[in-house]
Formats: C-alpha cells, structure tokens, sequence
C-alpha cells in the first residue's frame, strides 16, 4: 500500500486534560466542558487510529501498517500529571514476564507493565510548557534543602547518603511522617499560591497546585516532595526534551505534541488517583543529576526541523511554512502528519488530503514522494519510525 490518506485519531478525555486546544484542533464543540487530554495517533491497542479513502470507506491503521513502534500524541495539560518514570526495554520484558507469571491479568489496576516495551518519549512544547524532568543537579538541589524551611531536616540524610538515600527515604516514609513535614510547608505556601504571589518557576506554586488538587481526607501527596527535588523547566514555542527511561518527569502545564514508543508502562510515585507503585519505582527511576538538555531542533533539507534523540523507535520533525511554500519528501516508513495551525494539502500525485483544524492528521505510507503545500501559514508535524536514529 502507498500515497497519502486521512488519518482520524482518538480522543482521550483524562481528567488533567484541557477543554480548547484539542476541541479546537478537531474542531468539536465541547458545550459540556469534558476534559480533552490527548489526541492519539497510531496503532496502540488503546487507540487505534482510522485511515480513510475514498467513498467513505475506512480501515484500522493496525491492519493496513501492522504495529507501528511509534505513538503520536496532542496533548493539553491543565492539571499536574502524576510523578513517573519508564523501564528500559529489558527490564520491561523481564517484568512483564514476571506479572505474566504470576497470573495478573492485564487489565488490573494494580497492573504496572501492560506490555515488554520500553517508554522513550519526546515532546515539543506549542506554547510555554511547564514540566518537573530529573533531578536537580547536586548544588541546586542542597541549596534547596537549605533554603525551604520545612526540608532542612533532610539534610543530614542527603549530606551522608546522596540521591538515592534521600529519596528512598521521602518516597517510603509513612503517611504520618509526610503530613508532619508537609503541614508547615503547605501552611507557608498555599495562601501566596491562593493570592497569586507566586511565579510558576518557584516550586512553592506548584506545591500549592498539588495541595489544591490532590489532598484527600487532610493527607498530603508525597509527590510534592519532588517538586522541589527536581528541576523544573519552561520550554518555549518549539523547544524539545527527550525523557529516556528511568528519568523521572512529571507534566505540569500547557499544550504539546509528544511521540514515544508504542507502550503503556508507566510507573507512578506521586499526584495522581492512578495506582501508585512505590518500590517499583525505585526499582527503575535514575536517582542521579540530571541537566536538562533542551532540543531547539536543528534545519536540515527545505527547512525541515529535526528533533534527535537516541531513541530508535521514532523521530520527529517540523515544517514552519509560509503561505505558498511547498516542500517534498519521500517516506522510508509508515509516517503520520498533523497539522496544528493553519490550512495545506498533502499530495503524492494520485490522492490529496487537505489538512486543516476539523482534518489536522494524514497518515503517509512509503513508496512514492509527497509534497507538502501551504494554503496559509502553517505548522505541520512529520511522526516516523527512528531510522535515521540508527545511524
């Protein structure tokens, strides 16, 4: 099979997702103010995108392209999401095995490995974008210690045991002992959050986010905690971080496109109603300094930018056009394109999809080259499998 079709994702309506941007991508009204977290387009079991032809007649993506080793996603985050980290690809076949084993079904909600895949993502911010990636690195991270009152205690712990000790011990204390340490912080913070006094770059406003969102019978998440371990980042229209298994990362703000390998092993230590798995996580999270290294993306044939990551799985990259400009390409693999602003046609000589908010996606199977159009100015997004990545 080749040339080019439109491609009808699925929506998923998680609670910290947002009411505009993905009603706005796809043109739907959204009159009852339900949450449009994540637009998916792939083949993974949970969503499984449609291709369409002509004539009305449509088909499953999996079973015109088989099982892509990529999902794309259009994400709006609204409220925090839950504080996680990825296996690597053997530790996920080996605990996926070992739940096998041990007769959990796959849908359980205790379940953490749904499959033996490893969970590499990508994204790339559409606004300012704010999320928590990886520890702070060890000077920010004692000043921090030294500088919030209610974390000096911890000193002596980080001082004589470093990141390991210091979380293990914050992630397994008792849920008396977070709320004795967490009361006075929550205390200090929470009215300047409630007056609007603080900036989203100190981690006192998202710890008082937390405290309004995930409280629940007078507890405190132990996830806040994290908010001030690790760093926080603003990324900027354009800007890209890559999260590689075992980094622990939590979404905090703002809209984004991400690709990541096709799996659904996530697991969670923190600010979500989801199942949390403690020991698992630190099973797997990478206790170390992290800096984050923020992609601007690098220009490359007819302006085509570059997203590089060590992933193998996927790779990603963008057309910024102005009204008028075409460009061409020849897909090696089975890609998805969207649309997020703007009107362009999509073409390889025998079918032509217009994309355009109501019709932002397009999947492209190889064998042919296809030019790009743009009708108006316009930003489009190019999802495939990571073969350059090989190199």
């Amino acid at each position: 099979m080749k040339g080019v079709y439109t491609l009808k994702g699925v929506v998923k309506h998680y609670d910290w997702g947002g009411f505009s941007f993905i009603p706005g991508l796809l043109k739907q009204q959204n009159w009852e103010k339900k949450p449009f977290a994540e637009y998916w387009m792939g083949t993974h079991p949970l969503g499984i995108s449609t291709v369409e032809f002509e004539k009305g007649a449509t088909g499953g993506l999996d079973i015109l392209a088989g099982n892509l080793p990529y999902l794309f996603k259009a994400q709006e985050v609204k409220e925090m999401l839950s504080i996680q980290a990825h296996p690597s690809k053997r530790a996920a076949e080996i605990e996926f095995a070992r739940e096998n084993t041990e007769g959990i079904p796959l849908d359980a909600a205790y379940r953490n490995y749904k499959d033996d895949n490893h969970k590499p993502e990508m994204l790339v911010a559409l606004g300012d974008f704010w999320l928590l990636h990886g520890f702070k690195p060890e000077d920010q991270l004692e000043a921090t210690l030294n500088i919030v009152p209610e974390l000096q205690e911890l000193l002596p712990l980080w001082k004589e045991g470093g990141y390991n000790a210091l979380y293990k011990h914050i992630m397994e204390m008792p849920a008396e002992t977070d709320n004795k340490i967490l009361e006075p912080l929550v205390q200090r913070v929470l009215p300047l959050y409630e007056a609007g006094e603080l900036q989203k770059d100190n981690p006192d406003f998202w710890a008082g986010r937390a405290v309004k969102t995930f409280t629940h019978d007078n507890n405190y998440d132990r996830g806040i905690f994290s908010i001030y371990l690790f760093n926080i980042v603003h990324l900027s229209r354009g800007e890209g971080l890559f999260q590689d298994a075992g980094v622990p990362h939590a979404y905090l703000e703002g809209f984004n496109v991400e690709i990541m390998a096709n799996s659904d092993n996530v697991l969670r230590g923190g600010l979500t109603p989801k199942h949390i798995d403690v020991p698992e996580l630190l099973k797997h999270v990478k206790c170390e300094a992290t800096i984050p290294a923020i992609i601007k993306g690098k220009a490359g044939e007819e302006g085509e930018i570059n997203y590089a990551t060590p992933a193998p799985d996927f790779r990603l990259s963008l057309f910024e056009l102005k009204a008028g400009e075409t460009v061409s390409f020849t897909p090696e693999s089975v890609e998805i394109i969207l649309l997020t602003d703007g009107v362009a046609e999509l073409d390889d000589d025998e079918n032509l999809v217009k994309l355009q908010l109501g019709n932002p996606s397009a999947v492209v199977f190889p064998g042919q080259m296809v030019y790009l159009a743009a009708a108006t100015d316009c930003t489009v997004f190019r999802a495939r499998e990571g073969i350059h990545n090989r190199e």
